[in-house]
């Protein structure tokens, strides 16, 4: 097994989550809009997803982390397993303009709104089948905050091709440790398939051989004030 890294949550915890207004507020209903990954998802209401948030550069310090972490060269290519709109991806070519990029997601909306600079490099693909393309066709392989969205039993179908087309994998995955983050994930996930704790996360990894690096993201309880 790989290693367990912190170089998202950086960005997680930047956010502010009210969970049980999203769990009050018709969180069935959200639930299903969002799983169709469309307008709705990506630019409708924060209700059902993103909220049509405009990107700001936030992922530069995560590109630059993994740039460093696994030491890649200028030449370097980059696969991102369920990548969005890419912003990501164009990170890493901002920081490596030699570099090869590639993505896919299950989300025609997602890739046809992608940053233009990275739009012709993505591809509708499922992670749960094969992904086209050679063993060790990749210097680094990422999935952020994407395969917790299938069943178990398909997750470990996309952490073996992760394993299998690059030299270097790291994942981002939900997770929890106590009975309020479980609560708190309950509340605020709406794609979510599988809610596993890290063991059980680690368990699945060893299960599915895959050695890459990994990293949870937790829905901590909101920080309060000093009385």
């Amino acid at each position: 097994m790989g290693r367990l890294l912190n170089v998202v949550n950086q960005l997680h915890r930047r956010t502010s989550r009210a969970y049980l207004e999203r769990m009050a507020d018709a969180k069935v209903h959200c639930s299903d809009v969002a799983r169709r990954f469309d307008r709705d998802y990506w630019d409708g209401d924060r209700r059902y997803g993103y909220g049509g948030y405009k990107y700001d550069g936030r992922w530069s310090v995560v590109a630059q982390e993994l740039v460093k972490t696994y030491s890649l060269p200028a030449n370097a290519r980059i696969l991102d397993a369920g990548c969005g709109r890419g912003f990501l991806l164009h990170e890493f070519q901002r920081l490596l303009p030699n570099c090869t990029v590639a993505g896919f997601d299950v989300s025609d909306y997602g890739l046809e709104t992608a940053k233009d600079e990275v739009r012709p490099f993505l591809f509708k693909h499922d992670a749960r089948d094969p992904f086209p393309h050679a063993g060790q066709s990749f210097d680094l392989v990422i999935s952020i905050n994407a395969l917790h969205n299938l069943p178990p039993q398909d997750v470990a179908k996309a952490l073996a091709e992760m394993q299998r087309v690059a030299r270097n994998q790291y994942l981002v995955v939900e997770s929890f440790r106590t009975t309020e983050e479980l609560f708190n994930l309950q509340c605020w996930a709406l794609t979510c398939e599988t809610f596993f704790r890290p063991e059980s996360w680690t368990w699945l990894f060893d299960l599915a051989g895959y050695t890459g690096d990994y990293e949870f993201i937790y829905f901590e309880p909101p920080a309060t004030s000093p009385a």
